[in-house]
């Protein structure tokens, strides 16, 4: 635990340095805007449970503030709060009559440093965003079909166990393109969250000693100049 919390404030620290420390020719533009797109959910089980596919929606807010281009890489941070859904959908292809899906609300914050590659102006940029992510549980819920009680060979502690952690905490990258018009800046962008932190309990005494989400989201975003 030590060690992650370590990680993560390392992050931060080196995210806000590259803000501060001016070595390039300054910028400041500050941007602010809107973004939507899907998560492909997962959860790391350990012991491992058998998962498909769950597709969800995610949106939020993005805030942007360009500090700096250093020779051909414009950087700067972005910080982001989103709604986020989570969790996971269970698939057996022995069992197709049997069905589990649990979704897990979050209002996610992550904060990336923002590098990117292209034209100032008008035009296309390639970027990459990378930083650290926080998240709070809001609520969940679940479907299931009827007849688990009859399968005892399958996992399903997992089922109705309470979020024991309703706070989230990960790693978050990704990359993507940006268009730079005269009304905005319209960008898509796919990204992986990786969890360090677990939502069930993992202690010894614990079932599982791993629950922590991945997700895959593809996302687009709208952003306009509050200052240039």
């Amino acid at each position: 635990m030590k060690l992650k919390i370590l990680f993560i404030s390392t992050l931060l620290l080196a995210g806000i340095t590259s803000v501060q420390a001016q070595v390039g020719d300054q910028r400041y533009n500050f941007s602010v805007g809107v973004n939507g797109g899907v998560n492909i959910n997962s959860v790391s089980f350990s012991p491992s449970v058998r998962q498909g596919s769950l597709i969800t929606p995610t949106g939020g807010i993005t805030l942007r503030y360009i500090s700096e281009k250093y020779f051909g890489m414009i950087c700067g941070a972005q910080l982001e709060i989103n709604y986020s859904q989570q969790g996971w959908s269970e698939f057996y292809e022995d069992y197709p009559e049997l069905a589990y899906t649990r979704k897990m609300n979050y209002v996610n914050i992550p904060f990336l440093a923002h590098l990117a590659f292209g034209k100032e102006g008008r035009g296309m940029q390639f970027f990459i965003n990378a930083g650290p992510q926080i998240g709070f549980f809001l609520s969940d819920s679940h479907t299931i079909s009827e007849g688990w009680e009859n399968y005892t060979n399958l996992i399903i502690e997992q089922h109705d166990a309470p979020i024991d952690n309703k706070f989230d905490y990960g790693i978050a990258g990704g990359a993507g393109v940006e268009l730079r018009t005269k009304i905005g800046h319209f960008q898509v962008e796919g990204r992986y969250y990786y969890a360090l932190s677990d939502f069930y309990g993992t202690t010894k005494k614990d079932y599982f000693s791993r629950a922590a989400h991945g997700v895959i989201s593809v996302k687009v975003a709208y952003l306009f100049d509050l200052m240039k």
